[in-house]
């Protein structure tokens, strides 16, 4: 197992465990619960890779469903229910650095543009987190705050770039995962997010 599989898995289980966590908030079965977290935790990848034209992660690897699994088990244990708090908040992030370098880097290993690889990296990364907003029925943050986007975007950005500098792959990750939590925490920290349209 490499050390980007382990990343993988490890964001998967982070992105089913919020998943999870927030379906619980809202009240869902245990059905729900086990939809939402593997909905969360699997759309991005999945499209990422029907884009790529190659069969989706979880198909192959059972481990990706062993680390959702985990994190209904864990929610439905803890039945405590709460909101989204700072841990869960912290890990979040990083598994959002994770997945998407993790999307740009398999994008760019197929030799596609770099600007396709940017777009593959983001969709990896931020899919899985709207569509489980949506089922869930509540607001999405991607799209009115905390600039989820624009954080996949630098470090996927950051990634290419890197790339092009010919810097080392593992210079080109690590640079680039640090790039997303930093200007994710400096979003959340500072209240920072785009421009909203005003009438």
């Amino acid at each position: 197992m490499t050390v980007l599989h382990s990343l993988d898995l490890l964001s998967t289980f982070v992105f089913a465990l919020v998943g999870a966590r927030i379906a619980a908030d809202r009240g869902l079965d245990y059905g729900g619960i086990a939809f939402i977290a593997i909905i969360a935790s699997t759309a991005g990848g999945t499209l990422r890779n029907v884009f790529l034209g190659i069969l989706p992660v979880w198909i192959n690897d059972p481990w990706i469903l062993a680390s959702v699994i985990a994190a209904v088990v864990i929610t439905l244990t803890f039945r405590r229910v709460t909101h989204v708090g700072r841990v869960l908040l912290t890990l979040d992030t990083f598994a959002l650095a994770t997945a998407t370098i993790s999307g740009t880097q398999l994008a760019y290993e197929i030799n596609i543009p770099w600007y396709s690889c940017i777009l593959l990296g983001i969709i990896t990364a931020v899919t899985g987190g709207l569509l489980r907003d949506v089922l869930c029925q509540v607001e999405p943050v991607l799209l009115h705050r905390e600039t989820i986007g624009t954080s996949a975007f630098m470090g996927a950005a950051t990634f290419v770039l890197m790339h092009a500098l010919n810097t080392s792959e593992l210079s080109a990750v690590i640079t680039g995962a640090v790039v997303v939590v930093i200007t994710r925490i400096t979003s959340i920290r500072f209240n920072l997010h785009l421009p909203k349209f005003t009438k």
